[in-house]
């Protein structure tokens, strides 16, 4: 099965379950999702932990228990009332939601989602949480069905590592920046070598692991996109039990790999800037 479709029946089936409230774990705990745990624990390590209690104090419950990112970019971003932000990847929506409060009623947050049963968990999550400044939009984020120069700030959670096409992500999210723009995404990235097995391996892709890009290519990878003051900051590094975490139930000998990964993945906070001068065809700056 093609990789996006893998991506798309693994997300649908986490909304189904937090919409359902069918197969969660008995041990699923309101700051962590509890939709794509490892077969180790419910709270997975790189999905536990990210938002405070009083950002989730903000959101609908559902909004929290579908939240699958490595990162918590709202509040890492810097957002002003009256800016307009898109979040590539959106989920349930609670980066959405948390990003509509900060700009206020002037305004707009936008969400993108390829996956129905995830658009739809956002819609539910939208109506609970009475904001009228959100939309979700159906799409994928190799093509942001947005006009160029329309978006204040562009924030993702842990999204851009799962596309198979990372430069053409790049490209879509350089263009529907306005020119003085800002990249904000919390992702996962890697500090050296990985083993060729980890790479190859369909559910560490979904699981945000295999299709981590390497620190220092990210950052060429958004120069080469048009991005300038890239900033690559680690906000959690995982230790050799999280690493035994999200490598069990995938068939590896844990305990052979485990040293040899522990240290080299980190979830991060990546920034970058799209330069004032900055055009993406002829009429973007207008």
């Amino acid at each position: 099965m093609e990789l996006k479709e893998v991506v798309k029946e693994r997300y649908g089936a986490a909304a189904r379950r937090v919409a359902t409230g069918e197969d969660l774990p008995a041990d699923c705990c309101s700051t962590t999702s509890c939709c794509g745990g490892s077969a180790a624990a419910s709270c997975d390590p790189i999905t536990s932990n990210l938002y405070g209690e009083n950002e989730a104090g903000q959101i609908p419950e559902q909004a929290l228990k579908a939240s699958l990112g490595c990162g918590n970019p709202t509040a890492l971003a810097t957002l002003h009332p009256g800016e307009t932000v898109l979040d590539l990847g959106s989920g349930g929506g609670i980066d959405v939601l948390l990003s509509a409060r900060r700009v206020g009623p002037t305004g707009k947050a936008y969400g993108l989602d390829m996956t129905d049963d995830m658009l739809a968990l956002a819609h539910e999550n939208q109506r609970k949480s009475g904001l009228e400044n959100v939309q979700f939009l159906k799409g994928e984020i190799e093509n942001i069905p947005l006009p160029n120069s329309s978006v204040d700030v562009i924030i993702s959670n842990c999204v851009i590592n799962l596309s198979g096409d990372k430069d053409r992500v790049l490209r879509e999210a350089f263009r529907v920046l306005k020119p003085g723009g800002r990249f904000a995404v919390s992702d996962v990235v890697v500090r050296g070598d990985v083993p060729t097995e980890i790479r190859r391996n369909m559910e560490l892709w979904v699981g945000c692991i295999a299709g981590a890009m390497e620190e220092s290519e990210y950052a060429r990878k958004l120069a080469d996109a048009g991005f300038g003051d890239v900033d690559i900051e680690p906000t959690r590094v995982y230790d050799i039990n999280d690493a035994r975490a999200f490598l069990s139930g995938q068939g590896f000998d844990v305990d052979a790999l485990a040293p040899q990964v522990q240290g080299k993945f980190m979830s991060a906070f990546i920034r970058a800037m799209k330069p004032v001068s900055a055009c993406c065809s002829p009429d973007c700056c207008s």
